[in-house]
């Protein structure tokens, strides 16, 4: 500090670190030791009218250190006014390339640099002010006059006017710089908080003890919002959208708003969103509909979150004239820095809001649009209970970041959880929702697709029942992951389906899936020059008959079946492997016939539970075969324990395991004849089917079977030659069998009203819930099922070995 001679009559140690001078060195010389001139003010006293006149001077320039270096510093020299009109220079310099950690704080040195004003206060050893600059009042609302020759606390008597004295005295004793932050509301805008930053000089006379105490004082408010803004914003980058889940992510956001933004925030969720279904809400005019709400995250200050009638998942009310309704009408944000709580406002259209909004105080709001995709997904509240500051716009913009964040995140979860839910959905319907094994087997399943995200994949399985209480077992590998291959998986599953139906042996049936697998890849090909894409697949089909016990299968580049006996033994047949589908090499397809003891267990599976990384097929086929080696358990169980052989990384490979045990038919259920092919043939058929049935207690269906018989008998006369087979079976329905030597099938036609022939399977069509024709060795069968009158006990397997025939009556 420099008189108005351009005397120096105090020095501060912080000077003395920057350039060398010691307070002996410098206090009463003249300034011109320190400071540069220029061509315009040659001379101290030139330079000292040249601040006069422009009321002080800042600008960049070079001062040179005592050891001879050159310092590039900014320097300010500020006008300070004392009593009776006298004047006092503070020279304030800053290095530009180092600054002493000492000296003062970043935000003071940020201020110098940028020519921010500042207010200085000059204080003797008594803290009483001696020298003031003009901009002090601005900061703080005391006048020159008032403030002169008063201490701070008799200036503005308070708290913190005491604990800034605290400081003062401390760096009086020390000598040492001090820097404090406190907040003060001005004169000029009382009622927005602003935030000081002071740094605290020790001034020292030429023997280096202490003249007074020099403040300097930076309104660093806007400073201060954007650091706080900016670590808020820094947190939630880590915070927001850690799930993809549209209810965590908006308590996410709640979290974050308090305390940091509010005491109070609420985010209120369109309520389709959370699921991903239903059409966007658009902003605009609602046309009296105004979208439901509910309530998806909340946070207070305030343990149990007392200020919010709804808890989360609760449908939240939006009344016509709240603030909700016009952010929704226009798209902007809301902000009632003074929220009018008094009757007859917009709070009063619902009255357990606005018991809540006066019991806790509200007075202050912000209501934001969550906005996505041009899309309204929810708006979030900001609410200030406890803190007495009302929101401002720069706490609007905070705000508005913070949901634009969250909506991004909101998005992706809702775009997630739409995709989720339709590639669930589409598996549920691919897959079979329950297993119908009827009398034959007793079945459990697995499903594990490679992708957990969406819960699809390309593998299938399916217990298919058959004519004559029989039934198929398929499982199939397409090759690939996730929702493409589930849906090639959902065309090769229908065509099973329609393959089976047509009553195919297992080696036909994959010879002709075989063929549609090629035919689905040429019809995929971009164009006809294109080659078309090799659809991979693998399957193994199975066809089990619970009345002899036998299963014929075959596969198509699949894995092995494995069968545990009742004892508990473990065998992997040898079956004729198969080319993959879709190859197109044209090698046929083997069956494979086995005998099935009764209460046998048969698992079909794919790669995925057998293969690993680390270890060989035949590692898992073992891991496998143990954890299915207790028979006696339930079949959930092995289940369970054929899932736990996985290793615990994740899958690389869709993992599917169908289980059956095996049943039999008991005898007493199984009737049959051979019967010659003539005249006589029908009248001992219908005899012997009346008499079957009312062993069986099914006389209501003697007259239906009796015509169903007399017709496909009939057929077997006329169009075959040599023994017909007649074959009852009384299990989950009544089905009627004949077999004869013709391989053709035979075909329903339309009969004219002249014709004397053509209505047999016209009426077999009518007198039974479905029939069909399958081949078999050397010949064919036609078959007709029934269903069982209500109150008729259902077949149930047998403990022993089922007899294949009864024999001939």
């Amino acid at each position: 500090m420099f008189d108005e001679l351009g005397t120096v009559v105090a020095w501060t140690q912080a000077a003395e670190q920057l350039v060398g001078y010691s307070a002996g060195d410098v206090v009463g010389r003249s300034a011109a030791l320190v400071l540069p001139f220029s061509e315009e003010a040659p001379t101290i006293s030139a330079f000292v009218e040249q601040c006069r006149a422009q009321n002080g001077w800042s600008g960049t320039t070079a001062v040179r250190h005592r050891d001879g270096r050159v310092l590039n510093v900014s320097l300010r020299i500020s006008m300070l006014w004392g009593q009776d009109g006298t004047v006092r220079w503070l020279i304030s310099v800053t290095d530009i390339d180092t600054l002493s950690v000492e000296a003062m704080n970043g935000s003071v040195r940020e201020s110098l640099l940028t020519r921010a004003p500042i207010g200085i206060v000059v204080r003797d050893p008594q803290l009483r002010c001696t020298w003031v600059n003009d901009t002090m009042e601005r900061h703080d609302g005391i006048s020159r006059d008032r403030r002169l020759g008063r201490r701070f606390t008799d200036a503005r008597p308070d708290v913190k006017a005491e604990a800034v004295e605290a400081v003062m005295r401390q760096v009086l004793h020390s000598g040492t710089t001090k820097v404090h932050q406190y907040r003060t509301w001005p004169p000029t805008s009382p009622r927005q908080e602003h935030t000081m930053a002071a740094s605290f000089f020790c001034l020292q006379d030429a023997d280096g003890e202490a003249l007074g105490v020099c403040t300097i004082n930076v309104d660093v408010t806007e400073s201060r919002r954007a650091l706080e803004r900016l670590a808020i914003l820094g947190e939630a980058s880590t915070r927001l959208g850690s799930t993809l889940d549209v209810m965590q992510t908006s308590q996410e956001l709640a979290d974050l708003a308090v305390p940091l933004l509010a005491d109070y925030a609420v985010v209120d969720l369109e309520q389709s969103v959370p699921f991903g279904e239903g059409p966007p809400v658009h902003i605009g005019p609602m046309e009296g509909r105004l979208p439901v709400f509910r309530r998806a995250g909340l946070a207070s200050i305030h343990q149990g979150v007392p200020e919010s009638p709804w808890v989360r998942g609760e449908p939240v009310p939006v009344t016509p004239a709240s603030p909700v309704t016009d952010v929704l009408r226009s798209g902007r944000s809301h902000l009632e820095a003074i929220l009018d709580t008094a009757p007859g406002t917009w709070i009063d259209e619902d009255p357990a809001r606005a018991q809540k909004i006066r019991e806790n105080s509200m007075h202050s709001l912000m209501v934001v649009p969550i906005r996505a995709r041009r899309a309204l997904l929810g708006v979030a509240l900001f609410i200030r209970t406890e803190n007495p500051v009302p929101f401002q716009e720069f706490d609007l913009l905070l705000a508005e970041e913070l949901v634009s964040r969250a909506a991004m995140s909101m998005d992706n979860a809702r775009q997630y959880a739409r995709e989720h839910t339709a590639a669930l959905a589409l598996q549920r319907n691919l897959l079979p929702h329950r297993l119908r094994g009827g009398t034959a087997v007793e079945a459990a399943s697995r499903y594990l697709p490679a992708d957990m995200d969406r819960g699809v994949g390309g593998d299938w399985f399916d217990v298919i029942p058959l004519s004559g209480a029989r039934v198929a077992l398929v499982v199939g590998d397409v090759v690939g992951h996730g929702i493409n291959a589930a849906a090639t998986m959902g065309r090769l599953r229908t065509a099973v389906h329609t393959l089976a139906d047509m009553e195919l042996p297992p080696d036909e049936l994959l010879a002709r899936l075989d063929d549609t697998v090629q035919r689905l890849a040429e019809e995929d090909a971009d164009s006809p020059d294109q080659t078309p894409t090799v659809v991979g697949a693998t399957c193994l089909y199975a066809v089990y008959d619970p009345a002899t016990r036998m299963c014929t299968m075959a596969r198509a580049g699949h894995p092995p079946p494995a069968i545990i006996d009742p004892q508990g033994r473990i065998t992997f047949p040898d079956l004729p492997t198969g080319t993959p589908l879709g190859t197109g090499l044209g090698v046929p397809f083997e069956a494979v016939e086995l005998e099935l003891p009764e209460g046998s267990l048969l698992a079909l599976y794919t790669d995925g539970l057998i293969e690993t990384r680390d270890h060989d097929i035949d590692v898992g086929m073992h891991r496998l075969g143990t954890a299915l080696a207790q028979p006696h358990r339930s079949l959930e169980d092995l289940c369970t324990r054929a899932m736990e052989t996985i290793p615990a990384q994740i899958p690389c490979d869709d993992v599917t395991l169908l289980l059956v045990r095996t049943r039999s038919l008991s005898p007493v259920h199984v009737a049959s004849w051979t019967l010659p092919s003539d005249e006589t043939a029908v009248r001992s058929a219908r005899h012997m089917a009346a008499r079957q049935l009312a062993e069986w207690g099914l006389e209501g269906l003697e007259d239906a079977t009796k015509l169903i018989v007399s017709e496909l008998i009939t057929n077997a006369v006329r169009h075959s030659t040599g023994p017909i087979g007649l074959r009852l079976i009384k299990h989950q329905v009544l089905t009627c069998e004949v077999f004869d030597t013709n391989t053709d099938s035979p075909r329903p036609r339309r009969a004219r009203t002249i014709d004397e022939n053509g209505r047999g399977l016209f009426l077999v069509a009518q007198l039974s819930r479905r029939w069909g024709t399958r081949s078999a060795s050397r010949g064919k069968v036609v078959w007709a099922e029934e269903d069982l009158p209500s109150g008729v006990p259902k077949a149930r397997a047998c403990e022993g070995a089922a007899v294949a025939g009864a024999g001939v009556k």
